[in-house]
């Protein structure tokens, strides 16, 4: 989707990334850009290590008993699995939405609320604000305006995903990871959540994994396509879906496995 003048800034580098299961090894040596300001989707089919993958951008998988890491992941820079960087800040500066919508059993206006409050803000008018601007970010605000204080669970499963997006967005991250975001979705709120994230893209690095290889081709700037927990090739999204470098991914993205 991007041209290739374009220039590509890195956010986050993965060097040399290997992840581990206890003893089984989920991937296997990974080197990869994910670019400022562009949408990159990562492929390829399940249990590829892609979503592996994803999770480790933040640290997701720390809470998975036996998994370790060897090699590098830098945020601007920053390694992130130094032993002196605090997993949790690295949250708050690369926000997660799951496959399947999770709010929180409270209020709409207290899902988005939530992460300020862990972080020590009271001001009324401080959480209103940033309530409002995230729904607004979330293209969720005209639709939600009216009942902030009812349950989160009154909304449907579209603006619930948007609402955790709304919830990721109020603390201000800088990367935003989505994992199959919209795989639970019809097709009328799957295409809400991609329009969003081409308004978001402006101001966030997106990082999508789906198995849905047309939305990976109408959202993205890049792809990236996993096998067997290895990165077989990234590279600018119309030139994976239309000339990739190796026949495993025309293999793929064409449906002759996977």
């Amino acid at each position: 989707m991007d041209p290739a003048s374009d220039t590509l800034v890195p956010k986050i580098v993965v060097k040399n990334f290997s992840a581990f299961y206890g003893s089984v090894q989920a991937l296997h040596n990974v080197d990869f850009a994910i670019c400022e300001r562009k949408i990159t989707a990562m492929i390829g089919p399940s249990g590829c290590g892609k979503s592996t993958f994803l999770r480790s951008l933040n640290r997701m998988n720390d809470f998975v008993p036996g998994f370790r890491v060897e090699g590098s992941v830098t945020l601007d820079g920053q390694e992130l699995y130094a032993p002196s960087v605090n997993p949790v800040l690295i949250r708050q500066r690369v926000g997660m939405v799951f496959q399947k919508p999770n709010p929180f059993q409270m209020s709409i206006f207290e899902n988005v609320a939530y992460g300020l409050r862990i972080q020590g803000v009271k001001s009324r008018s401080v959480l209103s604000d940033i309530v409002e601007k995230s729904l607004r970010a979330a293209a969720l605000w005209d639709e939600v305006k009216d009942r902030l204080n009812g349950g989160a669970f009154s909304l449907s499963g579209g603006q619930q995903q948007r609402l955790c997006i709304a919830r990721a967005l109020a603390v201000e991250p800088e990367v935003i990871l989505l994992d199959e975001p919209a795989s639970a979705l019809d097709p009328i709120s799957t295409a809400r959540i991609e329009e969003l994230m081409q308004d978001l893209k402006d101001r966030y690095t997106i990082a999508i994994v789906t198995h849905n290889m047309q939305q990976a081709a109408r959202v993205s700037d890049r792809t990236a396509f996993f096998l067997d927990g290895t990165l077989v090739e990234v590279n600018e999204t119309t030139k994976i879906f239309t000339n990739p470098e190796d026949s495993r991914t025309e293999d793929y993205i064409t449906g002759r496995f996977g």
